[in-house]
C-alpha cells in the first residue's frame, strides 16, 4: 500500500477531539438516503465507475474450511478479476484487486501464489471475529501473520471497551496493535453493528486514528449488522475531522454485506461526495468483499455485450 503523502502516525490520546460529540441518527439517515437517490451513473461513466471499484476490492475468503487451494483460486482470480476480452472491449488492461484478504494460516499460500504481481496480502488477526482471546495472544497472531508475510492486518477491536466509554483502554490496545505491526498497515475493524450507536460509531473512529490506525473498517462480516450507508456516513465524517484537525489521512473500508454492483456504486457515490475524488483510490479506500466480484464483472459484460448472463459465468474462483 503506497501513499502519495505520509503514513499516518497518530496522536496522543485527545479525549477533547471527541468527547462532546454526538451523531444526529435521523439527519445521517436522510444524508445517507439521499445520495443514490440524487447520483446517476450510467453507461461508459458506470463502467469506468465499477472497474475503479474492482482495484480497491480486498477479495477476501474466510471461511472455517478454507483449503491452499482455494486460496490459490482466489489469487488467481485477484490477478485477472474480469475477463480479458471484457477488458480489452472496454479498452483497458492492468487491472487488479486491492489485496486478498485470508486468515493468518492461509497467509504463506497467497504470498506465494501472489508473487510479482504486486497485490498485497491481507490478513485478519487479533482473534478475528470476536476479539476476545488475551492480548499477548492477540499481538502475538499480528506478529506471525506479519512473519509469514502479511503486508496489512484487519484488527478487531475489543467492543466493551467502546459500550462503557473506556477510551483509553481502547486507545492503549489498538496503539499496541499498531507497533505490533511494525511496517504492515493496520486496518481497525470497529464492529460497528455490535457498538450501538452512531455517537458511539464516530468516538471509536476518532479514537483509533488517533491510536495509528490506516484504515478504519466498519464491520467483520460476521455481525447481525454489518456495513450500511449511515454508518458509513458517520465514520467518514470522523474521517473528514481527523484529517482537518491533524493533517494525517487515513483510510476507509466498508465491509460485511456488499454483494452487488449498486453497492460497489453507491458506497463510491457516498465516499466522492463527502470527501472528493482522491479518497477513491485503493491507498485509502478498499472494500471487503467476496462475492461482489462476480455482479460488477457481469454488469461488465452486460455494458459490452448488452446483455446479461446467468451469474454462474462469473464464478468467483
Amino acid at each position: 500500500m503506497t501513499h502519495s503523502f505520509p503514513r499516518p502516525t497518530g496522536t496522543a490520546f485527545t479525549p477533547d477531539a471527541f468527547e462532546t460529540q454526538t451523531v444526529n441518527t435521523p439527519a445521517a439517515e436522510r444524508r445517507a438516503a439521499s445520495l443514490p437517490a440524487r447520483r446517476s451513473v450510467k453507461k461508459d461513466w458506470q463502467a469506468a465507475w465499477l472497474l475503479r471499484a474492482i482495484t480497491c476490492i480486498d477479495l477476501t475468503t474466510l471461511a472455517g474450511d478454507d483449503t491452499a487451494g482455494r486460496v490459490q483460486r482466489l489469487c488467481a482470480k485477484a490477478r485477472n478479476p474480469v475477463r480479458a476480452d471484457l477488458l480489452a472491449a472496454l479498452g483497458v488492461e492492468g487491472v487488479t484487486v486491492g489485496a486478498v484478504c485470508v486468515y493468518p494460516t492461509m497467509v504463506p499460500h497467497a504470498v506465494k501464489a501472489l508473487a510479482g504481481s504486486g497485490i498485497p496480502v491481507a490478513s485478519v488477526a487479533t482473534g478475528f471475529p470476536a476479539g476476545l482471546t488475551p492480548l499477548p495472544l492477540r499481538l502475538a497472531e499480528i506478529s506471525y501473520a506479519v512473519d509469514q508475510g502479511a503486508a496489512e492486518i484487519d484488527i478487531v477491536i475489543t467492543r466493551e471497551h467502546v459500550l462503557t466509554g473506556n477510551w483509553a483502554a481502547l486507545y492503549d490496545e489498538i496503539a499496541a496493535m499498531r507497533a505490533a505491526c511494525g511496517e504492515a498497515h493496520l486496518k481497525a475493524i470497529l464492529a460497528t453493528g455490535d457498538l450501538k450507536t452512531l455517537t458511539n460509531v464516530y468516538k471509536a473512529s476518532m479514537v483509533a486514528m488517533q491510536a495509528g490506525a490506516d484504515f478504519i473498517k466498519t464491520s467483520t462480516g460476521k455481525e447481525d449488522v454489518n456495513a450500511t450507508l449511515p454508518v458509513s456516513l458517520t465514520m467518514l465524517r470522523a474521517l473528514r475531522d481527523y484529517r482537518d484537525r491533524t493533517g494525517q489521512w487515513v483510510g476507509f473500508k466498508p465491509a460485511g454485506g456488499l454483494k452487488t454492483a449498486k453497492d460497489a456504486m453507491n458506497w463510491q457515490i457516498l465516499m466522492k461526495e463527502e470527501l472528493g475524488t482522491r479518497w477513491l483510490m485503493p491507498d485509502l479506500f478498499r472494500i471487503g468483499a467476496s462475492s461482489l466480484l462476480g455482479d460488477i464483472e457481469r454488469q461488465l459484460e452486460h455494458h459490452v455485450t448488452g446483455r446479461y448472463s446467468a451469474a454462474n459465468r462469473h464464478a468467483l474462483a
